[in-house]
């Protein structure tokens, strides 16, 4: 007997997680910090892949449509909460930071990002999304990583890669660019630009859209669409990760 996800659960297991699912499957997921936007710590990279997993697991989704609290997507991150000094917290961050994309890439259903503001931390993720929309007021950046003297090995290396191209990416991840709504748009990194109001009801459209397809053909093209991007992660984030470690091992040891 198949043991599926129960939403009633897991739609209120997760405290940096908001979850609704109207009557057409489309599950509205909201990611926050004390109802406010996001701010990422390592409770909120441990977090995410039991979610993903979750929502992976339930059939009755039809889409994802994954958005962000208050005026930032994820534009803060308070690196005191990550306890990476031995080995075994390495491992710790080695295991979930693999299983951060995998499992969101695992979600059998077209996912919709609704980019509601800034998204300077993890801006992989809502950009790895079938169809992204952003709000005018959106900017992408990597700040985590190379700005703070850290290996962009988590799979950002990946997925910015390979949406803006190789040069671009590279360039995006060593300097520190920033990109507004417009530029990520011409970059080809978002499908749509819009005000700030109109961004989630447009969202909610285009998910509608999609949940009205029949069920194989919705699940079967999520599948085939993001064949590419799960080659290219399962062959660089374990080992991005690793490099990422041990060069943060060495700064610190100096």
């Amino acid at each position: 007997m198949r043991h599926a996800p129960d939403f009633d659960q897991y739609s209120k297991r997760y405290p940096h997680a908001a979850m609704q699912r109207d009557e057409n499957g489309v599950l509205e997921l909201t990611l926050h910090t004390d109802g406010e936007s996001l701010v990422w710590t390592q409770e909120v990279h441990d977090e995410l892949p039991y979610l993903f997993t979750d929502i992976a697991g339930d059939r009755e989704n039809s889409v994802l449509l994954l958005t962000g609290a208050g005026d930032a997507w994820c534009d803060d991150l308070d690196f005191t909460t990550f306890q990476v000094t031995t080995a075994e917290s390495w491992d710790n961050i080695l295991y979930e930071g693999t299983r951060l994309l995998t499992t969101l890439l695992a979600i059998t259903v077209p996912v919709v990002a609704a980019i509601n503001g800034p998204v300077r931390f993890h801006s992989e993720l809502p950009i790895m999304s079938d169809v992204v929309v952003a709000s005018e007021t959106a900017v992408f950046s990597d700040r985590g990583h190379f700005a703070k003297g850290v290996v962009p090995g988590d799979g950002a290396h990946v997925v910015w890669t390979h949406v803006l191209g190789p040069n671009r990416g590279r360039y995006y991840l060593l300097m520190g660019q920033e990109l507004n709504a417009d530029e990520a748009k011409a970059a080809g990194a978002v499908a749509e630009v819009l005000p700030p109001a109109e961004v989630l009801p447009r969202a909610r459209e285009i998910a509608r859209y999609l949940a009205a397809k029949p069920f194989l053909t919705r699940r079967y093209a999520r599948d085939v669409l993001t064949r590419e991007y799960r080659r290219l992660l399962a062959d660089g984030v374990g080992t991005g990760l690793a490099l990422q470690g041990l060069a943060t091992q060495a700064s610190w040891d100096h």
